[in-house]
């Protein structure tokens, strides 16, 4: 049951069940053991993505429904497949009015016997920021009208429905009576909001800042069987293999629901007298030095962790200080990575969290009551205290007691240290304190246990939204360091560092999912591999950036220059291969592709436009000076220049890409390959990374024997060779193998052992400089001197090595 390689592939009503099975035969041809699916429970209707699950309880119909599982299934099993599914038990969908259990809960409110499904605080009414302006403005302009046909319901702005209360569906308001409509408003169990007020007023705990995603109570008995009945039904009829869990970070007790998850599973394969066990990866964003659990159950992530890892290999270290000194000298924007992510936190707890952080607030105050030693401490100091711990968090979140998690208390300390620099001397000892009672073990300690849970539950959606989704807009010294789940911070990793990482994986979490591509990415795996050849060659990226700049300076009419440089990385990096400004029709496409990123990236960044208030006007400066720069009539100069410098570190690029291919093939783990991936992946964040893929061509391409992309070649290659010898890579150890010479910290080698086999790997990396202007991805054999690799009892010089290729394998052994 366990995969030796999977394939993700993002369902929707576009791409449902039926097209995944027409493929089947490529990906067992490519080398897939398991298809490895995005949600595929009701969500909300034409939903791209699944998450916002409206009805765990059944199978997408927008996808096919149970039967197109059923036959995509069988579709698999004729060739020996499986089926991996992504689960989502952290939150659920309630916009549109589609969910249920929701609806049932606006109906009746406590009484509800879905209300405990939620986390909701019902001390007051439930709120539902879903209004563009103020109640009384709202009314006043009619915009909240009653619909009686069939079941009576409120309608506002002519779009969104919501039930009312049964006892009000009798005598109900005419359309036009406004204060008979605002009494009808005050006896719901909801009140409508603007939603503008959620970040401040919200007494439910929502996805990140989504109002149209809820918090689920996973950790009730009832909610875990009624949301999981499904996954379970699957796995015993043998329809599914494992899951990925969704962003366990948001749940209560991560470790606790993954053992309970675990034990159902196990409750099944009992029932069957054999299988299993089933494949579980969760979702989890590892911070610096940060380790997994190893008593939660699992069989490790879903593999940022890797991919940070892999990205963090291929860069040059010698170009960190270039880099940076570059981007604050052209940018004009002075501070470092984690002065910039510091602000962030700080922006983020104040502008979107503050309702969330005065729920935590409360229950440190009603905990810190019931002890003598804190009776006398205010809901102020408690809150500067809570704010400067989530200004410095280094990781998402803790996990309750000392042994959950490795690494846990002495990260507690160095959150101690960093924190007391915002606090008065007076009020450290509360500092001390709230963190003592976030690894305290006492399960029967009710108010204990709560005040970890809100704090535990805001500090996680804290590190996604202001590192991922605002510092890393902020920060762009190399945007190949800036990803989800990576580290700005380690510019570059060493090749011991990598392979320490790689042992203890095989130690611990030899099933671990390995990943270089994803949903969630910001750039694709093949423009991170190009942006890091950048690190080999600061000072040329320099002389090229600053040119471009210069030419194009009367063009840029006020665009910031961050957001130039950012987008002069991004025109490079994503550039698609083999485009030639005179292509018209291709070089718009790829505008308005850049043109989608650039509005996200400068509402992610929140300096000079947002999502809650747009600067429009300057967000259209940044669309204008793109689009001159992309039209060959107003700027061939720039883009023959650009194009030049594509080409010029395109065997660079290759050389990043398939050592990347490598890695995620060989080191311990299960390689995941994201959808489309297979050829060159020069897409950036969604939906740019979630458009349609040609599979025509990639089978095509496939089967074209020696002609194929050399990635695809390379990554077909070893996936058979995975195939093969399974036990090799599943369950084989994993040792470094030193070089020597002067160019021996430009390989990294490593073998692959079990039961009497072996396999010996060493890939070149960090050889950019070496590689600009050449035809093939490898460096002349005389650049690498006296460098020799001792790979399976042989002692080869390197420019044997890589004549041919920077990625020497050899399993003959």
């Amino acid at each position: 049951m366990i995969p030796t390689a999977t394939y993700r592939l993002q369902f929707h009503k576009d791409f449902p069940f039926a097209r995944a099975e027409a493929i089947v035969p490529y990906l067992d041809e490519l080398g897939i053991s398991h298809l490895y699916a995005s949600p595929i429970t009701t969500a909300s209707s034409g939903s791209t993505h699944g998450y916002d699950v409206v009805d765990p309880t059944q199978v997408n119909p927008e996808l096919g429904g149970e039967e197109g599982l059923r036959s995509l299934v069988a579709a698999l099993k004729g060739w020996g497949m499986g089926l991996i599914i992504d689960i989502v038990p952290n939150h659920m969908g309630v916009a549109g009015g589609e969910n249920p259990w929701w609806n049932d809960v606006l109906k009746h409110g406590q009484a509800s016997p879905f209300a405990h499904f939620f986390d909701i605080d019902w001390s007051r009414k439930l709120l539902l920021p879903i209004l563009g302006a103020p109640l009384e403005q709202v009314l006043g302009e009619g915009q909240v009208a009653i619909e009686a046909g069939g079941e009576p319901q409120l309608v506002i702005y002519g779009e969104h429905r919501l039930p009312l209360r049964p006892e009000d569906h009798h005598d109900l308001p005419a359309a036009d009576d406004r204060e008979a409509i605002a009494a009808l408003l005050e006896r719901q169990h909801y009140q409508l909001g603007w939603w503008r007020t959620a970040d401040d007023e919200l007494n439910w705990r929502r996805f990140f800042t989504i109002n149209e995603l809820v918090g689920l109570r996973i950790e009730d008995e009832d909610v875990f069987e009624k949301t999981h009945a499904l996954y379970f039904r699957l796995y015993e009829e043998g329809l599914i293999d494992g899951v990925r869990i969704d962003h366990v970070d948001g749940l209560t007790d991560p470790g606790s629901y993954c053992r309970k998850l675990r034990s159902r599973f196990r409750e099944i394969e009992d029932r069957q007298g054999g299988g299993g066990p089933a494949w579980i990866v969760l979702e989890k964003i590892l911070g610096p030095g940060e380790q997994l659990a190893t008593n939660w159950g699992v069989d490790g992530t879903s593999g940022y962790d890797f991919m940070e890892q892999a990205s963090a290999l291929l860069h040059d270290p010698a170009g960190e200080q270039k880099l940076t000194a570059l981007w604050h000298a052209f940018s004009g924007r002075e501070m470092s990575y984690s002065e910039e992510a510091l602000k962030a936190r700080e922006d983020m707890l104040a502008w979107a969290f503050d309702g969330q952080l005065q729920s935590c607030v409360d229950a440190f105050y009603r905990l810190s009551r019931s002890r003598a030693a804190s009776a006398g401490w205010t809901r102020p100091m408690l809150k500067r205290t809570l704010k400067s711990v989530l200004w410095v968090f280094p990781v998402y979140r803790t996990y309750g007691p000392e042994d959950e998690v490795p690494g846990q208390a002495a990260m507690l300390e160095e959150v101690a240290q960093a924190a007391q620099d915002f606090l008065h001397p007076a009020e450290r000892e509360m500092l001390h304190q709230v963190l003592a009672w976030l690894r305290e073990d006492n399960a029967d300690d009710a108010l204990l246990l709560e005040a970890r849970r809100r704090f535990q539950q805001l500090a996680a959606p804290i590190a996604a939204k202001a590192v991922e989704d605002t510092a890393f807009y902020r920060y762009g010294a190399l945007l190949s360091r800036t990803d989800v789940g990576f580290d700005p911070e380690c510019f570059a990793m060493p090749a011991d560092e990598f392979h320490r990482a790689c042992d203890q994986r095989a130690r611990q979490f030899p099933f671990s999912m390995l990943a270089t591509a994803t949903h969630d990415h910001k750039r694709g795996e093949d423009v991170r591999a190009r942006l890091a050849v950048l690190s080999a060659i600061p000072e040329i990226w320099a002389r090229e950036v600053q040119a471009w700049d210069a030419e194009a300076a009367g063009e840029a009419s006020g665009v910031h220059a961050a957001d130039r440089y950012v987008l002069y990385q991004t025109l490079y990096g994503a550039w698609p291969t083999g485009l030639s400004p005179d292509q018209g029709s291709e070089l718009h496409d790829y505008a308005e592709r850049v043109a989608a990123w650039q509005q996200k990236a400068l509402r992610e960044g929140k300096l000079r436009s947002s999502w809650e208030a747009p600067d429009t006007e300057y967000e259209q400066r940044c669309s204008d000076f793109l689009t001159k720069l992309l039209d060959a009539d107003r700027s061939g100069e720039f883009l023959a220049s650009l194009r030049s410098f594509v080409e010029r570190t395109r065997a660079a690029s290759i050389a990043n890409s398939l050592v990347q291919v490598a890695l995620r093939c060989l080191v311990p783990g299960v390689p995941d390959t994201y959808q489309g991936t297979e050829l060159e992946d020069l897409s950036l964040v969604d939906p740019d990374n979630r458009r349609p893929v040609d599979f025509a061509m990639r089978e095509q391409g496939l089967a074209s024997g020696e002609d194929r992309e050399p990635k695809m070649r390379m990554l077909h290659r070893l996936l058979e060779l995975r195939r093969q010898q399974p036990d090799l890579f599943l369950t084989g150890d994993y040792r470094p193998i030193e070089a020597s010479g002067e160019k021996a910290d430009r390989i990294l080698a490593f073998s692959r052992n079990h039961d009497g086999k072996s396999l010996v790997c060493a890939v070149a990396i960090r050889c950019g400089g070496a590689l600009l202007d050449r035809e093939e991805p490898v460096p002349e054999a005389a650049w690498w001197g006296d460098t020799v690799v001792e790979l399976g009892g042989r002692t080869i010089p390197a420019g044997d090595c890589f004549a041919a290729s920077p990625v020497f394998v050899d399993s003959s052994s």
